[in-house]
């Protein structure tokens, strides 16, 4: 078949006719150096701070140092396809993860990429990681209690929604296992969680989410997780990654819960990405690099005025010391910024006292106003109690001969604090912290020793969950002890003691 000469022309005529010149303008620089996760791009005049560089073969990196002539960028991802000449591109994007309904029961990795295997995340939304701070007037004053499912805590430094509580202690102290309780707990109470660990172990990790599983916490729980293999600079963004996910949630007028663990080696992954880039040795302690790292991340946390939904996001930021020590740079910065401290001692821990919450030192900037009125009503006693105590306790140690009145106080001293201890994975509702502690302060338990007090606990709890399930709910109703419920609480203590006494009897039989 042939085609004439005047036919082909027609058709050149009409796609000449149809196409539209377009200009694919883009500003593009020159890698100069690489090497330890760092690039150096040479020719990004208008490149912005944290702004995504894209670099061959699908790599991303982040632009932190902007000098005179180069760039500074870190590598989100693996450096070795990265080579001296290659071309780096601006991208006019600053660095975003996705967020929204659909993170959450996901374990994601810090530029929120899904790492259990369960398909792509369907979002649509994305949030830049470093956003401002609520103003003073956007905010209230933190009322509301974000219970902890933990006696020693929700009683002696009480936590409220928008708060910024520091867990802070050596290593091997309980401070994972504290901020693990306090996700279980908040079941059924439309929070929503955040769990980000930073430079933990792989395993850790997995054990971590393994308990959420077991306990039905991943269900309201999204898992962001930069580990010990991954490069510092996955290390630094991810507590900013997991508080815009938070935010998200905050600014819909919803409550949540985020855990840093934790920020001490988010400050060393910061020094390490810090001397990559040049940046002069010691600049972190002054003119305050790290306090401006991790207090710009956690005056995000607020309690949002009505006006604009009334939502809140509540950190728990944890801090590792060394030999006890909370007058090094990083906890001090940390302990300046937040809004209270649950501080663990080590010899508490090894003594079997857990949570081993030093209650001396430990302190909540909130206090009461993040109780309900029940828990006032038992706190009160129960700090006079432990603080007397421990200064008898100090001076008992010189003494052998004690009057009656001292070795009274010692021994209630002690039933107290045995009453404080808590396995793990174990939360309890506020209205059977408040019952446990009222038995023990006002001097229901004084014939028992140190010994009875957690068998005679188990008996009460499964007393009350089963038989006073109506007084539970009275008190979490009420929020206060009246007089009808104090009596009613005083019959069901009578009667947990006397099943206690008649097991006993069996048991000796």
């Amino acid at each position: 078949m042939s085609i004439r000469t005047d036919e082909i022309t027609s058709i050149i005529k009409k796609q000449l006719e149809k196409y539209e010149f377009t200009l694919d303008e883009a500003e593009v620089g020159t890698v100069i150096q690489v090497g330890d996760n760092i690039a150096t791009v040479h020719g990004l005049a208008n490149v912005e701070a944290g702004e995504i560089i894209e670099f061959p073969g699908g790599v991303y990196g982040l632009a932190l140092n902007l000098e005179e002539e180069v760039v500074g960028c870190v590598i989100l991802g693996k450096s070795f396809k990265i080579s001296e000449g290659d071309v780096a591109r601006r991208t006019a994007r600053i660095i975003q993860v996705p967020v929204g309904e659909e993170l959450i029961g996901r374990v994601v990795n810090a530029l929120g990429e899904p790492l259990d295997g369960k398909g792509a995340l369907l979002t649509q939304n994305f949030r830049t990681i470093e956003f401002v701070a609520p103003k003073v007037i956007e905010r209230q004053p933190v009322k509301v209690p974000l219970q902890t499912g933990l006696k020693a805590i929700d009683a002696l430094v009480p936590i409220g929604r928008g708060q910024r509580e520091l867990i802070i202690g050596d290593r091997q102290t309980g401070k994972t296992a504290i901020a693990v309780d306090t996700i279980l707990n908040q079941r059924g109470e439309d929070v929503i969680c955040i769990y980000v660990a930073i430079g933990q172990k792989t395993s850790t990790v997995a054990q971590v989410i393994d308990t959420f599983k077991r306990f039905s916490a991943l269900e309201y729980t999204i898992v962001v997780v930069a580990g010990a293999q991954d490069p510092p600079s996955l290390l630094y963004i991810a507590p900013y990654a997991g508080c815009a996910m938070g935010e998200y949630f905050m600014y819909k007028g919803k409550d949540v819960l985020i855990v840093y663990d934790d920020l001490t080696k988010h400050a060393q992954a910061y020094r390490e990405i810090s001397l990559l880039l040049r940046r002069p040795p010691g600049r972190e302690a002054y003119p305050g690099d790290v306090f401006y790292l991790h207090s710009r991340l956690l005056e995000r946390s607020a309690k949002l005025s009505d006006e604009l939904g009334g939502g809140s996001l509540t950190a728990l930021p944890i801090c590792e010391t060394q030999l006890g020590d909370f007058s090094a740079y990083i906890p001090t910065n940390l302990i300046s910024i937040t809004d209270g401290q649950i501080i663990l001692a080590t010899d508490m821990f090894h003594q079997g006292i857990r949570p081993a919450i030093d209650v001396g030192l430990s302190v909540s900037r909130v206090g009461g106003a993040a109780q309900i009125k029940a828990m006032k009503q038992v706190a009160g006693p129960l700090r006079l109690e432990l603080a007397q105590y421990r200064e008898l306790a100090a001076f008992a140690k010189f003494s052998t001969d004690l009057d009656r009145t001292t070795q009274e106080q010692l021994a209630q001293g002690e039933r107290v604090t045995e009453i404080l201890k808590q396995k793990q994975f174990s939360p309890l509702p506020v209205e059977l912290q408040v019952s446990i502690l009222y038995s023990v302060v006002y001097g229901y338990l004084s014939e028992y020793t140190v010994e009875d007090i957690s068998n005679f606990e188990s008996i009460f709890i499964k007393y009350m969950q089963e038989e006073k399930s109506e007084l539970l709910n009275n008190i979490r109703t009420a929020k206060e002890l009246t007089e009808e419920i104090k009596q009613q609480l005083a019959i069901a203590i009578q009667v947990a003691k006397d099943i206690y006494r008649r097991r006993s009897k069996e048991q000796n039989a």
